[in-house]
């Protein structure tokens, strides 16, 4: 798969030289350039294109203005921001992008980049052909770990852990703290998430062991065994029922 991207930046040695690192990448095609959030629009809607590295700090329309408003397009590209700082993170989860990246921008950590940008394109394009649309662009979360922001697949996290008004994310290889309250997670992750303690948020497609009888029930997901509470009991039941999972009691 080849991909054509725009870079937006009003500062063009930002420009030549993240066009330079693509052009290294045989999966990128044609490089489009704007220096400015306003030529970024007009030239895409002469020329669309898969994906869009656009700087947060731009005068006038910035990188979070310009992916709004990209939010309009019928073809909507694949975002990844490119910033000197890293507050602009939980935004950019909020606005669904692929990825993060800090400057300088190093040549492996932009690989990873467009490695995730051809999964997203070639998850939609399963969805295109007959595939379910819930797999077409799986949702990106801003995480940070040693000072480093990064974005992880929301179907990595295997478990979530209250800690205060932050949650902790778990998955297989890591765990990050997020300044977002587990209650808020726990609502909007509805779909594919159960609350069983105060404490804990579980992924179903996670869990390997139920045990929902005698005096301590727990859940098992990936190597840690979670307190199931009373109080939740009943509700629990109810949605591994409605997800064809049978508890063993």
């Amino acid at each position: 798969m080849t991909i054509s991207v725009l870079i937006a930046d009003d500062e063009q040695p930002a420009i030549d030289e993240l066009a330079f690192l693509l052009g290294q990448d045989p999966r990128i095609g044609v490089i489009h350039q704007a220096a400015s959030g306003a030529e970024a629009i007009r030239l895409l809607t002469r020329e669309p294109v898969d994906a869009a590295f656009l700087d947060i700090h731009m005068p006038g329309l910035n990188g979070f203005d310009l992916a709004r408003a990209m939010q309009r397009f019928e073809r909507r590209p694949a975002l990844v921001f490119v910033t000197a700082d890293e507050e602009g993170a939980l935004e950019a989860f909020d606005l669904a992008a692929v990825d993060y990246l800090l400057k300088p921008v190093r040549t492996e950590r932009l690989h990873r980049s467009v490695t995730r940008i051809v999964e997203a394109l070639k998850a939609s394009a399963a969805v295109h052909a007959g595939a379910a649309a819930s797999d077409a662009q799986p949702e990106m979360i801003a995480v940070t770990l040693g000072g480093t922001t990064r974005m992880i697949r929301r179907d990595e996290v295997r478990y979530v852990q209250a800690q205060g008004d932050y949650a902790r994310l778990h998955t297989e290889e890591a765990s990050y703290l997020v300044r977002v309250p587990m209650s808020d997670l726990e609502r909007q992750w509805s779909d594919a998430f159960v609350r069983v303690h105060r404490s804990y948020l579980v992924a179903i497609p996670h869990l390997t062991r139920i045990r929902l009888g005698g005096d301590h029930p727990s859940v098992t997901v990936g190597a840690a065994e979670l307190p199931v509470s009373r109080r939740l009991l009943p509700a629990l039941r109810e949605r591994l029922e409605s997800a064809t999972i049978r508890p063993r009691s």
